[in-house]
């Protein structure tokens, strides 16, 4: 795989992977609309190490404290700030897991990875990310989070399989739908990415032990170097942003790009 191909998908992965607009989808139409190759597994898992790394240094203080009230959340002493925060992400996790292993064992991604699939998600999602920012109120913070909201948005997270959906744009949609504010809503999103981003990666793993070799690891280390620093360039971006703009130009983009697809896909 050559330096720029290794680069390119690096970049796609790390600036889509936290914006609403669905990484997965991107990767699956790079190979659909060139004629460049598929990344194979071995780059899949290098760009979302990358990106994992970075909303892990991103929100670092928060990730150490949900590390350390791991100890306390297997005691069930949910007693501190830090135990709950890991209680919460643990539920969240839960749905996404058990739909992407069961999608997973019975090979329904294969069929799902089609430029019409995604390009009717792009739109259907943009709408409803449209319509939960725009009617969505702002009575809650991340700092409100509980254990049913948890569950609630792990549920959206595990639609968001389907690609062209976006994990992030459907849990910023479902948060929205709850009353949380746009910030609140995406920084509950990035940090449910980091377990999600583990149990995907560690799933994908199992298989990139048997193809490997020091060839696909080289490409592997400087695919997961590029999408590090494109995601947090990313999160950097749309973070500050959120204080001033809406979710809008996520979703003019998301209704562009999937139009153009379903021509692509019915032409």
């Amino acid at each position: 795989m050559s330096f720029f191909h290794i680069f390119l998908l690096a970049i796609i992965q790390g600036v889509t992977e936290f914006l609403p607009v669905s990484s997965s989808g991107h990767l699956i139409l790079l190979p659909a609309l060139t004629t460049l190759e598929d990344q194979g597994l071995v780059i899949d898992v290098a760009v979302h190490v990358g990106t994992l790394l970075a909303v892990c240094w991103y929100f670092r203080a928060d990730v150490m404290l949900a590390v350390r009230g791991v100890p306390d959340m297997l005691r069930l002493k949910i007693d501190n700030q830090g135990a709950w925060l890991a209680l919460c992400l643990a539920i969240a996790t839960v749905p996404v897991v058990i739909v992407g292993f069961l999608f997973h064992i019975f090979g329904v991604m294969e069929l799902m990875r089609n430029i019409a699939v995604i390009g009717w998600m792009m739109i259907l999602f943009g709408i409803v990310l449209y319509l939960t920012d725009r009617f969505g109120q702002t009575t809650r913070n991340a700092e409100d989070w509980s254990l049913k909201h948890a569950l609630y948005v792990g549920l959206w997270q595990a639609v968001s399989l389907i690609p062209g959906t976006s994990r992030s744009g459907a849990c910023i949609s479902g948060m929205r739908a709850m009353g949380y504010s746009r910030h609140g809503a995406a920084k509950v999103s990035m940090l449910m990415s980091i377990p999600t981003i583990i149990a995907s990666g560690t799933l994908m793993g199992i298989d990139v032990v048997r193809v490997a070799d020091w060839q696909a690891a080289r490409d592997g280390a400087i695919a997961a170097l590029v999408s590090f620093f494109a995601a947090w360039a990313a999160l950097v971006f749309m973070m500050r942003l959120l204080r001033t703009v809406s979710f809008t130009p996520y979703v003019i983009y998301r209704l562009i790009l999937g139009s153009v697809l379903l021509v692509v896909a019915y032409t």
